[in-house]
């Protein structure tokens, strides 16, 4: 069976414009110049229609919590991190067509690189189906990681915030490792320090990084 067919049987979908498919499967490294029939502009789309089917569910699932918590949930349930368990989970990274070199450098299991296939992916399906096929394919991946969201959970600076004031120790400190990327599609990648522990992270925004550095770090310290 082909990449692309296994990757219709996951999704539960035959596409009218498989090359929709092979695009959104397609890592930057295997792309063309300037990675022209990479997965990114897929990535872009299907991240605004990851964002609103989510939040639709939400609204329908805790029709009594305003946006204090449902802010929360949906940024954990549509973080990098999460992605990348789904994807992982249900068997993408195999699918994904990534240069040689960088397939050997496990490119194909990087958390940002599952994320950012699993979102690309959306976006092709929302634009060879519709909103209602991704949203059958999301309320179907999804739907063990929502029922587990019993509280809204805090962001990870919080959390780690809270933390060190709770232990009345200094702030956590956040530093720019390394920056890199075109303008459009940038690549950031942080260290934050408490004491002498640290964690990294790294995204496509200053922002995310951090979030997933402070993650990081949260998993080593003591609760």
């Amino acid at each position: 069976m082909s990449r692309l067919e296994h990757a219709q049987t996951l999704l539960g979908h035959r596409f009218t414009r498989p090359e929709l498919l092979a695009e959104a499967l397609t890592h930057r490294s295997a792309a063309g110049a300037k990675g022209v029939g990479s997965n990114e502009r897929l990535e872009f789309i299907g991240d605004r229609v990851l964002g609103l089917i989510v939040a639709e569910w939400l609204i329908e699932r805790f029709p009594n919590e305003q946006e204090g918590k449902l802010g929360p949930r949906l940024a954990a349930l549509v973080s990098k991190p999460a992605l990348a368990d789904i994807a992982q989970t249900h068997g993408l990274a195999p699918l994904l067509n990534v240069a040689a070199g960088e397939s050997k450098r496990g490119v194909r299991n990087q958390a940002t690189v599952l994320a950012d296939a699993l979102e690309a992916i959306i976006g092709a399906l929302y634009l060879d189906a519709g909103l209602d096929a991704s949203r059958n394919f999301l309320r179907r991946v999804m739907a063990d990681v929502v029922d587990k969201q019993f509280t809204p959970p805090k962001d990870p600076k919080t959390a780690l915030q809270e933390w060190v004031l709770k232990r009345a120790l200094p702030l956590p400190d956040y530093e720019v490792v390394e920056m890199s990327g075109p303008s459009h599609a940038p690549h950031f990648v942080i260290k934050v320090s408490v004491g002498d522990a640290s964690g990294r992270g790294e995204a496509g925004s200053k922002r995310a990084a951090e979030q997933a550095a402070a993650q990081a770090l949260l998993e080593l310290l003591p609760s």
